[in-house]
């Protein structure tokens, strides 16, 4: 019998999306321009924790919101209506986004103008935490209603990230969720990681992360 060459494919894809990520990440930098890649489930509430940044923002900084979506153009009708700056990418399949598909969308906004650009990556919570888009910080968010055991099932988004949201936390009266074990299951896979508990239904905890965010912008 042939000998059968094995050749790792998603090693070398994942190695060259890497560097080229860095590179892109160093060319913002350059620009003085700040990128958000925001992660989360379908539903956890990407668009509207989106909404609710870009109000409490809008004033300070110069925005613009890159979506994506496997298909429709809801959620960045929804961003236009703001009168921010909006660009949809359709990845026709794909339930990520990677750094070219990330540079097509740069190249509908002038990112010398603007402060900050938030990436709303497509909603899954596996393929997306294992690309690189040259953010220069990776935000996830966790809805209540998803459970406190998410950790346990997908470490390495929670792992990555830099800040995680949780949202809906006007659910917890309603749900057996407990904040304290997700936050000592979060802690041990991240320990640098930022908590913010927040509610975009009701506003809560809006003004404590737009206030970190604004100052890691100002800071960049």
């Amino acid at each position: 019998m042939n000998e059968i060459r094995l050749i790792e494919v998603k090693e070398d894809i994942l190695a060259d999306n890497d560097a080229a990520a860095d590179g892109l990440r160093e060319k913002l930098k350059q620009k003085n321009t700040f990128m958000i890649n925001l992660m989360a489930s379908p539903g956890a509430g990407k668009t509207s924790l989106l909404l609710r940044t870009i109000d409490a923002l809008k004033n300070d900084l110069k925005l613009a919101v890159i979506e994506a979506d496997i298909d429709s153009m809801v959620d960045a009708e929804k961003i236009a209506a703001t009168g921010i700056k909006s660009v949809q990418l359709r990845t026709g399949g794909f339930c990520h986004l990677d750094v070219s598909m990330v540079k097509k969308g740069l190249e509908a906004v002038d990112t010398e103008a603007l402060d900050l650009i938030f990436i709303e990556n497509v909603g899954n919570l596996v393929c997306p935490a294992e690309f690189d888009t040259g953010a220069t910080k990776d935000i996830m968010i966790l809805s209540v209603p998803e459970g406190d055991d998410k950790p346990l099932k997908y470490p390495l988004m929670f792992s990555k990230c830099h800040v995680l949201l949780v949202n809906k936390i006007d659910y917890l009266s309603l749900s057996d969720f407990n904040m304290e074990l997700l936050e000592e299951r979060v802690k041990k896979l991240n320990p640098d990681i930022e908590i913010f508990k927040v509610s975009c239904k009701t506003g809560e905890g809006i003004d404590a992360w737009a206030g970190w965010l604004k100052n890691a912008v100002i800071k960049k």
